[in-house]
């Protein structure tokens, strides 16, 4: 492959305002390789016929291998509180943010049930599911989590269908880039579950540049952010993601842990992992660390998701990488890591 150009003379990089206007430019031809999240993305080559194809011919349609994932800002009142925030945890309906926000494009978390690690079968090795089992909940519990709630003290004593704690109507907004129409639809889907249980969520949906400095300045109290995908560092970094403590001196923080959570145990883990060399040692601190992600409750993940998007319209090009095409070239958009290979095996349609 090495030892020639690539095909193409040259990579032109069109930004879209949102999902809608770029999925427009995508089935016009007017974009080869999409990074975009796009509703019922099989519709376009079961009905509409178009030369539109992923990386994989089946659902999920893509490598699912990082995790969306909601924070609490845990600095502001009511979500200082583990009972709100497991509450708020337990009666989101994760099997409609995977059918209706992302189509079907994510493994659900009965497949896959949460924990620190992504989907692939790497990291999947890497902790035990068994352990687990008793610290996960059901999908949309939503009488579990007024119950926990109740057994909190933390109810509505003035009957306007809220709870209060400290006095207080638990209200908050949460979240994420207008236009992002994935993530737009799961915070409406939380919000729809904070309803259920008594708490007002109210979603809020900024320009990306305002959501950034909102989420990297602790100017939130819920928001939603992507981890770290597959690469050498990682599950590792992506723990420190999720609640290393490290980062919550930080002024300025697009690290992770943006709700400045604080355990001291995790940053014991945290700290031991780089030096540990057994693979059983690392499972039982990997497990651990999802244990106490799913009892805290600092974040939590969402759906399972493509480290990058990779759709192709073979309107002008042909030849992109294929899972078991005998490649082994990622489906990163031909720009990623080793995905520029692609660009070594194009073939012109008319060429």
């Amino acid at each position: 492959m090495w030892g020639k150009l690539p095909v193409p003379k040259y990579i032109s990089h069109p930004i879209f305002k949102d999902n809608a206007a770029a999925t427009t430019a995508f089935q016009n031809g007017d974009i080869d390789v999409a990074q975009i999240f796009i509703t019922d993305l099989q519709k376009l080559w079961l009905e509409q016929d178009l030369p539109i194809s992923t990386y994989v011919d089946e659902a999920p349609y893509q490598l699912c291998m990082t995790m969306p994932t909601l924070f609490f800002n845990t600095e502001v009142e009511g979500l200082d509180q583990v009972a709100v925030r497991k509450a708020i945890a337990m009666a989101v309906d994760y099997d409609q943010v995977i059918s209706s926000a992302m189509s079907g494009q994510s493994p659900t978390f009965a497949d896959v049930p949460r924990s620190v690690m992504n989907p692939t079968d790497a990291e999947q090795a890497m902790v035990d599911q068994d352990a687990l089992k008793e610290y996960q909940w059901s999908n949309a519990d939503v009488e579990g989590a007024k119950k926990l709630l109740d057994d909190a003290g933390i109810v509505d004593t003035d009957g306007d269908g809220i709870r209060e704690y400290n006095g207080k109507n638990l209200s908050y907004k949460a979240e994420c880039p207008t236009g992002w129409s994935d993530w737009n639809a799961t915070l409406e889907i939380v919000a729809a579950a904070g309803k259920n249980i008594g708490i007002n969520i109210e979603t809020y949906f900024p320009e990306a540049a305002n959501y950034s400095t909102d989420y990297s300045t602790g100017n939130f109290e819920i928001t939603m952010q992507s981890g770290p995908g597959t690469s050498v560092a990682n599950p590792y970094m992506r723990c420190r993601f999720f609640m290393s403590s490290d980062y919550n001196d930080l002024e300025v923080n697009f690290s992770g842990n943006f709700g400045h959570y604080q355990n001291d145990r995790v940053d014991e883990i945290l700290a031991a992992i780089p030096h540990e060399t057994d693979d059983a040692k690392l499972k039982d601190y990997y497990t651990e660390l999802s244990k106490i992600m799913l009892e805290d409750c600092p974040c939590v993940p969402l759906m399972y998701r493509p480290q990058v998007f990779h759709e192709v319209n073979e309107s002008v090009w042909t030849n992109y990488p294929q899972k078991d095409d005998g490649t082994n070239v990622p489906p990163m958009d031909c720009t990623d890591g080793y995905g520029v290979a692609a660009l070594y095996n194009l073939e012109l349609i008319d060429g």
